[in-house]
C-alpha cells in the first residue's frame, strides 16, 4: 500500500443517537495510526487504505462480519481474504449484503452464511455515499440498501469506510437518496413518496437499466437482488429533518426501506490528503 504510517492520539466521542445505547465498548483504543497517502493519491488508493484499516482495526479471529457493498467495501473484503488466506485470522464467518459481495466473498474464500444462521454480528463493514456531522448517511448507490440495512444494524460496531468527498454539511444535495419500493403500482407509490412533507422539494426519479448505478444506463426499470425497484429522490438542499424523513418514509405503504442509515454509525474512518482520520466512538468529533 502506497503510504507510510505515524503515532497519532485521537479523542474520545460517543455513537451519536441511538447506536450508543447498543453499541458494544471496543476492547481497546482503536489503533490510533493515520496514514498519509503519497501526494496526488488515486480515489481506489484511498479506498483501500481505508478498507484495509477497517478490517486490520476490527476485525479479529471467531468474529461474525457483514461485508458491505460497493467500490470501498470491494477492498475491506480484498483484505479479510488475505488474513484469512495467510492464516492471520481464523474461524471467521462473513454475511454479504449482495450478490456482489457473495461472489467476491467466495472467490476468496471467506466461509458465508445469512442472518438466518447467525442473528448478531460482531462487526459490520461498509462504504456510505453521504455521512454528516451525526454520521448519519446515505446509503444505496448500489442498489443493496436493504440487505445492507438488515445486516449492519444486527452488528454491535458497524464501521463506515469513506473517502472524504463523501463527508456532507447536510445530507441530500450531495447524492440522491435511494428508497426500495415494491414493483407493485410503483408509479402509485414513487409519487406518495415524492409527497411527504419531510422530503418537500425533492426530484423522485425511478431507476432504469442496473441497480448498481443511480445513473440510467438502460431503457428497463432496475430490479434489486430482492426483485424491487428504486426511486432515487434528488434534492437541491440539505433535509431539514433526517429522523422525519427516515419515519415517514418507512411508514409509506409500498416502500420496502430507504437509504438513511441514522444513528447506526459506530464509527467512519476517512480517507483524504490529509491522511487517515477516524470519527465517532474512540475518534474524533466530526471535523466537518
Amino acid at each position: 500500500m502506497p503510504a507510510a504510517l505515524f503515532a497519532s492520539s485521537v479523542s474520545l466521542r460517543a455513537t451519536p443517537l441511538r447506536a450508543a445505547s447498543r453499541r458494544v465498548a471496543s476492547k481497546s483504543a482503536v489503533r490510533s495510526a493515520v496514514v498519509a497517502p503519497r501526494a496526488m493519491a488515486s480515489q481506489d488508493e484511498l479506498k483501500k487504505l481505508v478498507g484495509y484499516k477497517s478490517v486490520d482495526d476490527h476485525v479479529e479471529s471467531g468474529m461474525v462480519v457483514g461485508l458491505g457493498t460497493g467500490s470501498t467495501a470491494y477492498f475491506a473484503v480484498e483484505r479479510l481474504g488475505e488474513k484469512l488466506k495467510s492464516g492471520e485470522l481464523k474461524d471467521i464467518i462473513a454475511i454479504p449484503t449482495s450478490e456482489r459481495t457473495k461472489d467476491q466473498a467466495e472467490s476468496l474464500g471467506i466461509p458465508l452464511c445469512t442472518l438466518n444462521e447467525k442473528s448478531v454480528l460482531d462487526v459490520a463493514i461498509d462504504g456510505a455515499d453521504e455521512v454528516d456531522p451525526d454520521l448519519a448517511l446515505v446509503k444505496g448507490g448500489g442498489g443493496a440498501l436493504l440487505r445492507e440495512k438488515m445486516v449492519e444494524v444486527m452488528a454491535k460496531k458497524f464501521v463506515v469506510i469513506v473517502d472524504e468527498s463523501k463527508l456532507c454539511k447536510g445530507l441530500g444535495p450531495g447524492f440522491p437518496l435511494p428508497v426500495e419500493i415494491t414493483p407493485f403500482c410503483h408509479m402509485h407509490t414513487l409519487r406518495t413518496i415524492a409527497a411527504l412533507p419531510s422530503v418537500a422539494g425533492c426530484e423522485a426519479v425511478l431507476r432504469m437499466g442496473s441497480s448498481s448505478t443511480n445513473k440510467p444506463d438502460g431503457d428497463n426499470i432496475a430490479v434489486t437482488d430482492n426483485g424491487n425497484y428504486i426511486v432515487d429522490l434528488h434534492f437541491k438542499e440539505p433535509i431539514k429533518d433526517v429522523n422525519k424523513a427516515a419515519e415517514e418514509l418507512k411508514n409509506t405503504v409500498g416502500v420496502v426501506d430507504h437509504g438513511l442509515f441514522v444513528g447506526m454509525s459506530y464509527q467512519v474512518i476517512v480517507a483524504g490528503k490529509d491522511g487517515i482520520k477516524v470519527a465517532g466512538t474512540d475518534g474524533e468529533p466530526a471535523w466537518w
